[in-house]
């Protein structure tokens, strides 16, 4: 199935092979259209206008495409330009999301829509849904038209606690691997459970978040749970991590409360996370000045 180059763009101006053309010019209305060129992307959260962890995003868009096509990949260049739309069109002290978008013969960059959460979902956990579904190559990031569509449908669907923030994956046998666009964490006692690496796409934060949660004294186990498994155990929390929101608590899972927000562990590891964000990003300000 074909998607567009542009989808849920923010800016009124976006970058196109280094040039920047308005929201409203035909060409932009050219990248609104379904494509069938092979589309690779990268979602990359921008803070105080630093681009968090962008080595790591164009190092696993390089690999994405050595993946399918091998051509050459420049992210040096794709770094400069990425710099400059922002720098360029006023997005300096962005906190937002900027979107890569590759193909074989072209790079589009833009502000895209971040669905980044309020301090109550951080505080309180946010609501899930389930979908049953095995991931093909999930570290080679291109657009699977097929998967987009399943898990439009199951954001569409609604419970008591309305739309699910996300949406959670399960296996062929019901065990719990990975969120739709995050990686998926089950916390019992003092071990943290994640899913086998071949299973999920090896996220830039959940690198971060497995470092925090060694330095927050929790021990990492391979591992994945029912969602009957977890919701029947008063010690499971559960929480989830993306680049658009950092580490996020789940509340609800298909309509069942879950307190994972109140865990001690998971606190700890997300205070650990945001230290380790906070001072990438205050080395890369210096960088600049």
């Amino acid at each position: 199935m074909a998607y567009p180059l542009l989808e849920s763009p923010l800016a009124d101006v976006y970058s196109l092979d280094g040039d920047y053309i308005s929201s409203s010019s035909e060409l932009a209305s050219e990248l609104r259209l379904p494509t069938d060129d092979v589309t690779y992307y990268e979602t990359v959260r921008v803070k105080k206008g630093i681009l968090l962890f962008l080595e790591e995003h164009l190092a696993r868009l390089q690999r994405s495409v050595a993946g399918i096509e091998a051509f050459d990949v420049d992210m040096e260049m794709i770094e400069r330009k990425a710099y400059s739309y922002l720098n360029d069109n006023g997005f300096e002290d962005l906190d937002g999301n900027l979107r890569i978008v590759l193909t074989k013969n072209h790079l589009l960059i833009y502000v895209c829509e971040g669905n980044i959460p309020s301090e109550e979902a951080f505080s309180r956990g946010v609501d899930t849904m389930t979908l049953k579904w095995e991931r093909v190559d999930p570290n080679i990031k291109v657009y699977r038209g097929d998967y987009k569509k399943a898990v439009a449908d199951t954001f569409a669907e609604e419970n008591e606690f309305g739309h699910p923030y996300e949406i959670l994956l399960t296996d062929n046998e019901g065990r719990l691997y990975e969120g739709s666009k995050s990686n998926l964490f089950v916390i019992k006692g003092d071990k943290v459970y994640s899913a086998p690496d071949d299973k999920i796409l090896l996220g830039i934060t959940r690198k971060r978040v497995l470092s925090s949660l060694d330095m927050a004294g929790g021990k990492l186990e391979t591992g994945m749970l029912t969602k009957e498994e977890i919701l029947s155990s008063k010690e499971c929390a559960v929480f989830v991590s993306s680049t658009p929101f950092d580490i996020l608590p789940i509340r609800s899972i298909d309509g069942t409360v879950i307190d994972s927000a109140d865990n001690e562990l998971l606190q700890r590891i997300a205070s650990c996370y945001r230290k380790m964000s906070d001072d990438y990003i205050d080395n890369k300000l210096k960088e600049v000045r």
